[in-house]
């Protein structure tokens, strides 16, 4: 063989190498995941598409399970994505007074998630239903990327009542792929106690 050809020869052979390279990079762009299944091509993804994803993923247990699972971010159905994207799991405690509702933010739990198997996120100390006392509900969100920012942050309603919801919770982001509000069943005065009928006439 001549001189040309080994040179040829060699060229060829170090193309074929560098194709499987990048192949194998580039791979998890083009719908195949490092170990050789499908995957849903997710990079690039801005923070409101990445919610869009998340938003069916996530679910909150009524308490029929267990009684300290909060939330679950699942898997959507469809594929599992190519590169997992970052979650962040954050609770406020929504305490009723009779001047209106405080939110405190007490924890905040971050996390990957690609939708390939489900992860469980339970309630803080102190806030699982059988521990938390009625002046005292929680709010609970999901959504993907860095913390919340100080325009991001929930508010609430003037007084969460037993019939709020979380339309009476607003967060001033897009963001949120999803939130759960688990009321205060009765306001407390100053000193902690128990207000009478702290709802007004319309409420027993």
């Amino acid at each position: 063989m001549s001189r040309p050809q080994l040179a040829h020869g060699s060229l060829t052979s170090l193309a074929a190498a560098l194709t499987l390279l990048t192949t194998g990079c580039a791979g998890k762009a083009d719908g195949a995941r490092a170990d050789g299944d499908t995957c849903r091509a997710d990079g690039g993804w801005s923070a409101e598409k990445q919610a869009r994803w998340l938003r069916p993923a996530v679910s909150f247990p009524d308490g029929a399970a267990t009684e300290d699972a909060a939330v679950v971010i699942g898997s959507p159905t469809g594929e599992p994505l190519c590169e997992p994207i970052t979650v962040q799991v954050q609770f406020w405690e929504a305490t009723a007074t009779t001047a209106g509702t405080d939110l405190r933010s007490v924890r905040r739990v971050r996390m990957t998630a690609d939708g390939s198997r489900p992860r469980t996120i339970l309630f803080p100390a102190g806030l699982s239903p059988t521990e938390r006392d009625g002046c005292t509900g929680v709010l609970m969100a999901a959504y993907p990327g860095v913390p919340l920012k100080q325009t991001e942050l929930p508010t609430a309603a003037a007084r969460l009542t037993p019939a709020s919801t979380t339309a009476d919770t607003a967060f001033g982001t897009s963001r949120v792929a999803a939130r759960h509000l688990l009321p205060p069943t009765k306001a407390c005065g100053a000193s902690g106690g128990p207000t009478p009928n702290p709802w007004g006439g319309d409420h027993p």
